[in-house]
């Protein structure tokens, strides 16, 4: 195997760039740019010189012996001066030992995979955490990547591993006397099997780790000048949406990211609802009303009711005259003179985000798995009739959950993976 070689740290310049070498002939390049290397896990101040003996720069040298490493493997770390010209430099001499090549992108944490010293849970909330960009996303990713939901699957998969060494042993030596093989321990089994799915089920039904990437979807509803696109112009604190006393100005979805209190948000502005023969306005009628449909969070401005049971029933345009009381069943007014009613809205959303939201204490899923987990407990649910059925269910299952963990893991699914690493990652 290839040793490779990559800058680990922040794109140069900057004042401190790692230079990471992994691989059988880490520790031969060392030596060969830096001399004498240090003890394991000192760091010590080298000259590093090219093949000519022309100083590159003086850096702290850092040798970590496998297979107790990031990798797996034998591994260097070159803590460089971070101009772009010594560090293109030392790339160079590197490139010239024998062995030696630049890694591609998420080389290293795939030879970690490879390696053992981390599951592809891990490698996914490391690939999560490189693209944080809120943070509860950065929460979220940091739980995978430090081990928790791999935690729990090969929870799962032992408590399996359990239960069907204990079926096995029923259908294998049923006919021991130190064997329990009636009915109740049958039972008993089938019961184990049914609280393992609840358990499952309740971490798969809980919200999705996407929310906290893809951001809830907040729509704005209503008829024509109810004030949408001036309240998404508020929310967004920018002129994303065209406001004009014209009916019809909206014909199309707009949308808008915003990120609040670390809670990522995409606001959408609709056409107003109305029964219209223009056949572009009734596209956008259409779109408006599958967006109130998909939505998160309705954010309704008619007079009249909202077209879903949890909308939030706003009293828009509570400025102008005669609009200045609320009316009943109204969850609160917005004035666009009024920053207290737009943070009291925001207080609103923010409440509503929360229920919808992984909390930070909470074991969060992507949705691949997501669904592999629910299969596993689909597997699970098979009823159980038979200690053969419940045995290979149970085998199924267990499967399943390696898959999870990238146990059987394809190399097309891993490629896919790790090209949303950087280079040195």
């Amino acid at each position: 195997m290839k040793t490779i070689f990559a800058v680990s740290s922040g794109r140069p310049p900057a004042a401190i760039a790692v230079v990471r070498v992994s691989g059988p002939h880490a520790f031969a390049a060392a030596l060969a740019l830096a001399g004498p290397l240090p003890a394991p896990r000192h760091a010590s101040l080298r000259g590093l010189r090219d093949a000519d003996g022309a100083l590159l720069d003086r850096a702290l040298v850092i040798v970590f012996p496998g297979p107790n490493t990031a990798t797996g493997e034998d591994l260097v770390e070159l803590h460089c001066h971070g101009g772009r010209a010594v560090i293109a430099a030392v790339e160079q001499a590197l490139s010239a030992v024998a062995g030696l090549r630049p890694a591609e992108p998420g080389e290293f944490t795939r030879r970690a995979l490879t390696n053992g010293r981390i599951d592809l849970t891990e490698a996914e909330g490391l690939a999560d955490l490189l693209e944080a960009e809120t943070e509860g996303q950065r929460v979220a990713a940091m739980t995978a990547a430090e081990g928790r939901v791999s935690q729990a699957v090969r929870g799962w998969m032992d408590s399996v591993a359990m239960l069907s060494a204990r079926i096995e042993a029923i259908l294998d030596f049923a006919d021991e006397d130190d064997v329990a093989s009636d009915g109740a321990a049958f039972d008993a089994i089938v019961a184990g099997v049914d609280a393992l799915a609840d358990e499952i089920e309740a971490v798969v039904a809980a919200p999705p780790v996407e929310r906290l990437k893809d951001g809830l979807r907040v729509v704005i509803g209503g008829p024509p000048n109810s004030g949408k696109s001036t309240l998404l112009n508020l929310l967004g604190e920018r002129d994303a949406a065209i406001v004009s006393p014209i009916s019809g100005t909206t014909r199309d979805r707009i949308e808008l990211p915003v990120t609040r209190d670390g809670v990522a948000y995409v606001l959408t502005d609709t056409a107003g609802l109305i029964d219209t023969q223009d056949p572009i306005e009734a596209i956008g009628v259409t779109r408006a009303e599958d967006a109130l449909a998909a939505a998160d969070i309705v954010l309704w401005l008619a007079d009249t009711p909202p077209p879903r049971a949890d909308a939030i029933w706003i009293h828009a345009r509570a400025d102008l005259p005669g609009r200045g009381e609320i009316p009943a069943g109204r969850a609160l007014a917005i004035a666009q003179t009024d920053r207290g009613s737009l943070d009291r809205l925001w207080a609103a959303l923010h409440t509503r985000a929360a229920a919808m939201l992984p909390r930070s204490d909470a074991i969060a899923l992507k949705a691949k798995q997501r669904r592999q987990c629910g299969l596993a407990v689909d597997a699970l649910r098979y009823p159980g009739l038979d200690a053969l059925i419940v045995a290979e269910h149970l085998r199924e299952a267990r499967a399943i959950l390696a898959g999870v963990l990238g146990l059987d893991a394809t190399g097309e699914m891993l490629d896919a993976l790790f090209g949303r690493f950087c280079i040195g990652k």
